[in-house]
């Protein structure tokens, strides 16, 4: 069997490659390296670079490799980009999603495990997310993930592909330094970055109703999630039809200001944060339960954020050699 792997230059997509390479299964990546870096691959494993809006090459990967699967991490994911520019989103983010459906069926692919995310849920006002708490997206990346969860479900209904969505939670650390994410999107290396440039981290709020005033999140390390993938892309070859939607978090929250501490306690930086209004649409916390996939397929994160931030710093270190010299 061949998985196709669209974004597989990304950082979560690179970990996902070799979690699937480690695990015996074939793969394929489909990338435009927008935003991946082909040098993340290893040597062995054919990178094809082009879009997801492109039919007639997605056409020709799917039948020049034989493919029998498809794990699609292809996506715009800013939050704040996807208000200022909605219909950009929609078309990479659910036009694309399309085209590559259509060529996966017209293929006969037999499998599709969809990379969706915790935005689509908004904010929920529930202690613990499960996948049956209602989705009310914020912002049009969560709309476009809601609405990517839909189309691959209503696809494999009619056509009988096997499909699953994972709804990550917050991504962080690296399963090696050159793995490590490269972007300042997500609160890890916005602190790294704040803290090599001599400035103040900053917390967006201090008065949540939470026990510290900060938001509380739900962490996974990037290798834990990898460690997902492969377990679901198996589980949709050995169920054909299959029609799955798991969480993937730790099902322990950690608020901003401890996450904080924790940073300044690995990187060996000791400064204080700042604190700055509430940004819009921020909800006060957001864990998942994550029985589901343990109680189907036996999954479970084995990384806390410990080890999330102190892999995270070795990879930004690597970057930026100047930020061990605190």
């Amino acid at each position: 069997m061949t998985w196709l792997i669209t974004g597989g230059a990304g950082y979560i997509g690179a970990h996902v490659v070799r979690a699937m390479a480690e695990a015996g299964e074939r793969t394929v990546v489909y990338d435009d390296l927008s935003t991946g870096i082909a040098a993340r691959l290893p040597e062995d494993v054919p990178l094809v670079e082009g879009s997801t809006l492109d039919a007639e090459r997605v056409a020709r990967v799917l039948a020049g490799h034989e493919v029998t699967g498809v794990v699609h991490l292809a996506a715009k994911k800013q939050v704040g980009e996807s208000v200022e520019l909605p219909l950009h989103y929609y078309r990479q983010n659910v036009e694309g999603l399309r085209v590559l459906l259509e060529a996966v069926t017209d293929a006969g692919v037999a499998s599709f495990l969809f990379s969706s995310s915790a935005a689509v849920y908004g904010m929920p006002d529930v202690e613990l997310v499960t996948e049956e708490t209602p989705c009310v997206p914020m912002s049009p990346y969560g709309e476009t993930k809601l609405a990517g969860e839909w189309l691959v479900r209503a696809t494999g209904r009619a056509t009988g592909l096997a499909t699953a969505s994972l709804r990550y939670f917050n991504v962080a650390g690296a399963a090696s330094p050159e793995l490590a994410d490269t972007g300042v999107f997500n609160l890890v290396p916005m602190v790294f970055e704040k803290l090599t440039e001599g400035a103040a981290p900053r917390i967006f709020g201090d008065d949540y109703p939470t026990p510290d005033g900060t938001g509380i999140r739900d962490y996974i390390h990037v290798a834990d999630l990898a460690d997902a993938h492969v377990a679901v892309a198996r589980a949709l070859r050995s169920a054909p039809g299959a029609d799955l939607t798991f969480n993937i978090g730790r099902g322990e929250g950690v608020s901003v200001r401890e996450m904080m501490d924790q940073i300044n306690a690995v990187t060996g930086y000791d400064r204080a944060p700042t604190v700055t209004p509430r940004r819009p649409g921020d909800p006060p916390c957001v864990v998942a339960s994550a029985d589901r996939i343990a109680t189907e397929l036996g999954w479970k994160a084995r990384h806390d954020v410990h080890d999330m931030i102190s892999s995270a710093w070795e990879g930004w270190v690597r970057l930026h050699p100047e930020a061990a010299r605190a």
